[in-house]
């Protein structure tokens, strides 16, 4: 799995239901049969991040509230060869996905690695920068890192891993604050699958489950590269990306 990926997104709705679903999955929300999907499909992972608002082509979705019908936003994720990603949406997204939007973008995946993996520790290393760049728009202004080529750190792991007796995702934050780094920001999932391939889902009555969490973390590849092997020691079991980004604006009030 280490080297250039693709990174599939669908951006849809959790109301929203499966077309010509197979036997099993009539009623099944469609993100939660996309990863359902991907994991009989043997993928590498698959995660879900729920939204609280947002608008699409059917209009703004209500802010969150008790009501069962009220169809939030969903993002669901999964990375994988071009070619694996490529056969999937083929074959599984566009002919069962009416609605929504469908992004390919290329990752470099740094690190995937079990609990157990006997994997040999070698240098978390910045892979070749992806020059996917240059048709972006020029967009003047003032702000600070304006018009700045960057990177965008990814990290999934589940929300029970810990890190010296505190959450992962809070240590991780932490450390990117210490080093100065400009911002980091840990974005929960649904649903989700990873190197095990267990499916962990949020449900009512288990609150316990292993849910998925994304650890977002943009800033320049200088400030980025100090922070690699301290990351690299934190997380046991997950998976690590990379994306070429265009910073054009990091406002701070004051």
């Amino acid at each position: 799995m280490v080297g250039e990926r693709v990174l599939l997104r669908i951006f849809m709705l959790s109301t929203d239901q499966v077309c010509g679903g197979r036997a099993g999955f009539w009623g099944v929300p469609a993100y939660e049969w996309v990863v359902q999907r991907a994991r009989r499909r043997h993928g590498a992972g698959a995660t879900v991040l729920r939204g609280i608002y947002g608008f699409g082509s059917r209009g703004i979705a209500p802010r969150p509230g008790w009501h069962i019908a009220h169809g939030l936003p969903v993002v669901v994720e999964v990375v994988d060869t071009g070619e694996a990603v490529a056969r999937f949406q083929r074959e599984e997204i566009l002919p069962h996905v009416a609605h929504g939007t469908v992004t390919l973008e290329r990752a470099a995946v740094m690190r995937y690695r079990h609990r157990e993996s006997a994997e040999a520790r070698r240098p978390l290393e910045m892979f070749e920068r992806v020059r996917s760049l240059s048709t972006l728009p020029e967009i003047g202004g003032s702000d600070a890192m304006v018009q700045e080529d960057g990177v965008l750190l990814r990290i999934f792991a589940g929300d029970s891993d810990r890190f010296e007796g505190v959450p992962l995702y809070e240590a991780v934050v932490r450390k990117a604050r210490e080093l100065g780094l400009a911002g980091a920001t840990v974005l929960k999932g649904a649903m989700g699958f990873g190197a095990h391939s267990v499916l962990h889902t949020a449900k009512v009555l288990e609150l316990s489950a292993d849910l998925p969490v994304v650890i977002e973390i943009v800033d320049t590849e200088e400030k980025v590269r100090r922070l690699l092997p301290i990351v690299d020691a934190m997380v046991r079991e997950g998976l690590i990306t990379m994306e070429a980004v265009r910073i054009v604006a990091y406002r701070r009030q004051g």
